[in-house]
């Protein structure tokens, strides 16, 4: 499961993509810096497994992780092949959800190649090009189907119809997320997740902003906030060139640095956190005196596919597993403790798990 950082050129997308996976690469205020998408693995911060490695004396942590893809910057005609779009298109059609990257700061240093006058425009400058490339896409689809048709094969007909309604939505400036909000048809939504569509994947924004920036007075963040109100994309400021400076000291001098600043964290916990959520994924926790982990399942995944997770001996000889909620757990404070509650469950493997539920495989080969 990957999530691809996208934008225009020079938004801060590889300083960003520097500060998520705390890389020390050069970043150059070109266009086009970045050819190859560049891949980087970061944990994800979760408070609960550290509560669980201290409740299970566990010498080791290995936390979740998500994967990001440093993509190349898209500019107007993209979709039309300029400064090598196909290609990056290409890139983005890989991923599984989007971190598109807007600049909400002005800097005359850098060199900017599209002449937008605002966050908002950029947007829709690169939200424009996903949509033309969606559309040349389902063309090429529709003509393939339309030849197939002729055996007069009424589910071609059908797939027919449903290409033609996704190009019309398409061709009012909108994208497939947001016709895959209007329908509750699974049928439909599988058949449109077939197709790939650069816009049907799901999208998170970051305003990348100035080191000094004041969240009230912004007047580029908030319209990025307005464009978006009443959706389900979320827009996170950030700074992030200060996060790639901040990522680059030592841990224990970023905690004077965050002490100073009288801030909790890194605004890139969030940032992390909602990619997390974004790709429709959640933690189960196992654990013991050596280690205490988090692994990464889909929403929805059942028991035994849980299992699978941690080897394919767990879900093959799956007998049950025994859970307990990470509040429940923490609450109790041990294991045995939460057994006397009668916290602890035995569920088969038509189980759902749930995000922070702490499991016992119990299994037989």
């Amino acid at each position: 499961m990957k999530i691809g950082i996208v934008g225009l050129p020079n938004v801060g997308k590889s300083t960003l993509f520097n500060a998520l996976t705390g890389a020390s690469a050069n970043v150059a205020n070109y266009p086009f810096c970045t050819i190859d998408p560049n891949i980087g693995i970061v944990p994800v911060p979760d408070p609960r497994l550290e509560r669980l490695a201290h409740i299970l004396h566990a010498k080791t942590l290995i936390p979740a992780v998500v994967e990001f893809v440093d993509i190349a910057g898209l500019v107007k005609g993209a979709s039309r092949g300029e400064g090598l779009g196909n290609q990056f298109l290409s890139h983005i059609r890989e991923v599984d959800a989007i971190l598109h990257v807007v600049r909400c700061f002005h800097d005359n240093l850098i060199t900017r190649i599209d002449e937008t006058t605002s966050p908002v425009d950029d947007f829709k400058t690169v939200e424009l090009e996903l949509i033309i490339a969606d559309i040349e896409h389902l063309e090429r689809r529709r003509n393939k189907v339309a030849r197939q048709a002729k055996s007069n094969d009424p589910v071609l007909f059908r797939e027919l119809e449903l290409i033609d309604r996704l190009m019309t939505h398409l061709d009012a400036g909108n994208s497939i997320r947001t016709f895959l909000t209007e329908i509750d048809d699974q049928e439909v939504i599988r058949q449109v997740e077939h197709y790939y569509l650069l816009t049907a994947k799901p999208i998170m924004v970051v305003a990348n902003v100035s080191d000094s920036f004041n969240q009230d007075n912004d007047s580029g963040l908030n319209s990025l906030k307005s464009f978006f109100e009443g959706s389900e994309t979320n827009v996170i400021p950030v700074s992030a060139r200060l996060e790639a400076e901040i990522a680059e000291l030592p841990e224990e001098d970023r905690q004077v640095f965050f002490d100073e600043m009288k801030i909790d964290k890194s605004s890139l916990d969030q940032v992390i956190q909602e990619s997390y959520r974004l790709l429709g994924l959640i933690s189960f926790f196992t654990g013991n005196e050596k280690e205490a982990r988090a692994w990464t399942i889909r929403k929805g995944t059942l028991a035994s596919r849980a299992a699978g997770a941690i080897h394919s001996d767990f879900e093959r000889g799956f007998i049950r597993a025994e859970v307990v909620s990470f509040d429940d757990l923490d609450v109790s404070g041990s294991f045995m403790r939460a057994r006397e509650k009668g916290r602890i469950r035995s569920e088969g493997k038509a189980y759902v798990v749930q995000d922070g539920d702490v499991i016992l495989f119990r299994f037989n080969v």
